[in-house]
């Protein structure tokens, strides 16, 4: 089932993406070399509940994962990609670490993620990161009434195999409403003019991911974090859009 909220229903997931953007801001501000991952998630944690809202993760427990995640905010450092669990460990110099935080705050959920170097970076990390960047450009710019979910997947799509990175059609992009996960799933690469129709109501989470050189994931024993199979750098770059009218919406934007 696609979820079709109403203005006032996407007015108040703006006001969830204003709280998700703030986090996730506050965690990259926060996020300096020798600081642990499980600061990063009291910061996440503290902030979403100070606001009133509620987390996506904490007793979240589908099939692909082991268990309740039991966090606030997934941290993927490096070669992990999807699904980072918190846990004991101090950024280093030149660590590429990708947040993806989802919340709910008045019954709208809103899902976004960034990825950036902690201390010194990586030329090829900074392309990957670019091209995700540019990828999702492409698939909100796609994203409008009247197209189809193909239309994202292949502008997305295009602009990753355009920059030579291997795309794994696994996990991708998904509706969100008054819950994290709905339909439709959104891969990241597709053909243009295939799929549901867009229409506005529907409230997106459009997520280009790449890994440099492999297509491939492997699951760590925490049975939740996903990580490349050769062990490369990886990027992940989201952000929740409203279909309307007048086109894309973004409402996980930094203000």
């Amino acid at each position: 089932m696609i979820e079709l909220l109403s203005p006032t229903e996407i007015a108040r997931g703006a006001e969830t993406g204003a709280l998700v953007a703030d986090i996730l801001q506050a965690a990259k501000a926060r996020a300096s070399v020798g600081t642990n991952l499980l600061e990063l998630d009291a910061l996440a944690r503290d902030m979403m509940l100070a606001a009133g809202a509620e987390s996506c993760y904490v007793d979240y427990e589908p099939s692909f994962g082991e268990g309740p995640f039991g966090y606030y905010i997934c941290t993927s450092v490096n070669d992990a990609v999807l699904h980072g669990k918190p846990h004991d460990y101090a950024l280093h110099d030149g660590d590429l670490l990708t947040l993806d935080l989802a919340i709910s705050l008045q019954g709208i959920v809103a899902d976004a993620a960034i990825s950036f170097f902690v201390g010194t970076p990586k030329q090829e990390g900074l392309d990957l990161i670019d091209a995700t960047e540019r990828a999702l450009a492409a698939g909100i710019e796609a994203a409008r009434p009247g197209g189809r979910i193909g239309d994202i997947a292949s502008a997305i799509g295009t602009i990753l195999q355009g920059a030579g990175y291997p795309v794994n059609l696994e996990f991708g992009g998904h509706g969100v409403g008054s819950t994290m996960h709905q339909d439709p799933h959104i891969p990241n690469w597709g053909k243009a003019g295939r799929g549901w129709k867009l229409r506005p109501g529907i409230l997106l989470a459009i997520e280009p991911w790449a890994m440099l050189d492999t297509a491939e994931l492997v699951t760590d024993a925490d049975g939740w974090t996903l990580r490349s199979a050769t062990g490369c750098l990886t990027a992940h770059t989201e952000h929740t859009v409203a279909i309307t009218e007048d086109g894309p919406r973004i409402l996980t934007s930094a203000h």
